[in-house]
């Protein structure tokens, strides 16, 4: 870097794994939007579980939104070691925590025991998107994001 900063070898990793991460949250967001139906079925998702998303109110969109692109574009930002990257991981999480408590108010429907674990994946994601956060905050004090 221009100012001296070493960049450390675990950014490139972290910014690896977690546009791989979020990359899976972009996909699933596209092809839940595409696909529909026809998406969620080849996931497994049961006829209860698909009503469920169906039914999701319009203003649920914004938090969903603000989660998966905020984090895709973390990612890239991190990787491209702007300080940028911060706000957009903070907006990630926001989104994050607005469907994590949406969740909690409206629990999904007929989740097969097979699926049991989904009823955590709204946690994991809350805590990846508030580590992805912490982290970017530490590389942009020890100046690694520019």
């Amino acid at each position: 870097m221009a100012d001296g900063t070493k960049t450390p070898w675990h950014l490139w990793l972290v910014g690896g794994l977690s546009l791989l991460w979020n990359g899976f949250g972009a996909y699933d967001f596209i092809m839940t939007n595409t696909q529909g139906e026809a998406y969620m079925r080849a996931s497994g998702m049961t006829q209860p579980m698909i009503d469920y998303f169906l039914a999701m109110p319009d203003w649920m969109y914004a938090p969903w939104i603000a989660g998966v692109w905020g984090a895709v574009a973390g990612s890239v930002l991190l990787l491209l070691r702007m300080k940028w990257a911060v706000y957009a991981f903070a907006i990630s999480l926001i989104g994050a925590l607005g469907s994590l408590v949406f969740g909690l108010m409206n629990p999904m429907p007929g989740l097969p025991p097979e699926m049991a674990a989904m009823k955590f994946m709204p946690w994991i994601i809350a805590v990846i998107a508030a580590a992805l956060l912490f982290y970017a905050r530490a590389m942009a004090k020890k100046g690694a994001l520019r």
